[in-house]
């Protein structure tokens, strides 16, 4: 599995998981929907710690900074 994060990816991306959790734990956002917000954040969180997004791998994306191979 290849790294196709980058790192300003990987702050925005914890970023609005502490947000969106911190909305559910004040109960701004209630119910079902703080269910799922809550899912989100996990996915949010997991793909952030590891640095790989399935997503962007299904549409070919990578934000991820390209090393350059050195010349010989």
């Amino acid at each position: 599995m290849k790294t196709n994060m980058g790192t300003l990816d990987k702050i925005i991306r914890i970023s609005v998981a502490i947000i969106a959790s911190l909305l559910v734990y004040y109960e701004v956002v209630e119910g079902i929907l703080s269910y799922i917000l809550l899912a989100v954040v996990a996915i949010f969180l997991l793909t952030s710690l590891v640095g790989f997004c399935p997503i962007y791998g299904l549409f070919g994306m990578n934000t991820c900074k390209v090393k350059s191979k050195p010349e010989e």
